[in-house]
């Protein structure tokens, strides 16, 4: 990645230069794709900044990012010209410049919601698609990210529900396996003396009354694997993501630390308020 300027983070496209929650839903997609690429042709559709093309490039034969914003295509010509199997063309997605059977996997992350023409996109990917090659997108669960949270996304022209997500999706691809996505707080038990074989995973109601197996937790966002024919082996049940430094754990720990100490420093000025104001109360002796 070269010395380019990072681009004006506008709140409609991610930059990485994005810290904790946001950088971690981002990264990941990517770092889950990443082995779908491997040996294929790639198109990253709506690649934005570009950095997950770059991701991508790592393992793919070639990489071609395609986004309708020329600022954001131009910045990722700049930053990520040392990658020789990865380009970047200026594209409207659901009208791509691509001949039929051009790519072998289309990824696509946080791109359907933005448009109200989503069966046109799909039907560009379908098109675009060899006729076994696979399909990743995401989408975020409108129940969950907006319905329960009351939260509106400007930028959001339709988001779905998982039925209609499904439906949306079945025309074109036979064959689909749908993933979920948050941000949790988990402890991690992992083995350090081999590799592992398989993975468990454990829920508990509040204070443990109550355990189960398994991730039970609404996901905020859909990823979406699909093809025409019979998908890839291999791919994981459980895919986990962090960064070395625990950004947003650390985040979290220096927020709970200042609200400690902001805690304790209210307690004291509050002890000092009802001291003052129990030494004007108490009445003047006149004999004094």
């Amino acid at each position: 990645m070269s010395e380019t300027p990072a681009l004006p983070f506008t709140g409609e496209r991610f930059t990485p230069e994005c810290v904790r929650e946001i950088w971690y839903e981002h990264w990941h997609r990517y770092a889950f794709a990443r082995s779908l690429a491997r040996g294929k042709r790639v198109l990253d559709a709506a690649c934005g900044e570009g950095y997950g093309s770059a991701v991508l490039a790592a393992e793919a034969t070639a990489v071609t990012g395609v986004d309708i914003d020329a600022q954001a295509i131009a910045h990722a010509q700049a930053r990520y010209s040392g990658h020789a199997n990865l380009r970047f063309l200026r594209s409207d997605v659901t009208a791509l410049p691509f001949p039929d059977n051009a790519f072998d996997l289309v990824v696509s992350f946080e791109t359907l919601e933005h448009l109200a023409q989503q069966e046109r996109l799909l039907a560009e990917f379908a098109r675009v698609l060899a006729a076994d090659g696979v399909l990743v997108l995401s989408s975020p669960d409108k129940h969950t990210y907006s319905d329960l949270t009351g939260f509106r996304n400007e930028f959001h022209v339709r988001e779905l529900y998982r039925d209609e997500l499904v439906a949306l999706l079945a025309p074109h691809f036979a064959h689909r396996r749908l993933f979920g996505q948050k941000l949790l707080f988990q402890s991690a038990i992992w083995s350090l003396d081999a590799a592992a074989q398989g993975h468990e995973a454990h829920v508990a109601s509040a204070g443990g009354a109550s355990l189960q197996a398994g991730l039970d937790y609404p996901p905020l966002y859909f990823i979406a694997v699909c093809s025409r024919l019979p998908l890839p082996p291999g791919l994981p049940a459980l895919s986990l993501f962090g960064d070395r430094e625990e950004s947003v754990y650390s985040h979290y720990n220096h927020e709970i630390r200042q609200n400690m100490a902001a805690g304790a420093r209210i307690a004291e000025l509050e002890a000092e308020v009802e001291r003052l104001r129990r030494a004007h109360s108490e009445p003047t002796d006149p004999a004094a």
